[in-house]
């Protein structure tokens, strides 16, 4: 294993939610970054970002870790959800909000402090 997929692996199991992302959770670089940021700020949701622009090895190692070619990248309790699309339909859908609550991250669809 790369060091650089160390270094993920160990970042999606110490925190509950993650996000990979183009930008930072304050300064979003794209459109889709920008949408996953607003869900989880929507939802309350504490998280981590790690902004794949500001590493390129970390910008082709998210990609490589999941098989997923695209970013952001949205992990909860360890686990791959998906990339903006994804999160955005599990959201709209009321999905995204049960898989939180499932997780322990919300109740009720607020956010567990």
């Amino acid at each position: 294993m790369s060091a650089i997929s160390e270094f993920i692996e160990a970042e999606v199991k110490s925190n509950p939610v993650v996000l990979f992302m183009k930008g930072t959770p304050d300064f979003p670089q794209c459109g889709f970054s920008s949408q996953v940021v607003q869900i989880l700020d929507y939802l309350g949701v504490d998280y981590k970002g790690h902004n794949v622009l500001a590493d390129d090895d970390l910008r082709q190692g998210i990609k490589d870790y999941t098989q997923w070619p695209t970013v952001p990248q949205l992990y909860v309790k360890g686990e791959f959800v998906g990339g903006c699309d994804i999160v955005r339909e599990m959201f709209q859908s009321g999905e995204l909000q049960s898989h939180l609550e499932e997780k322990g991250i919300v109740q009720g669809g607020a956010a567990v402090a």
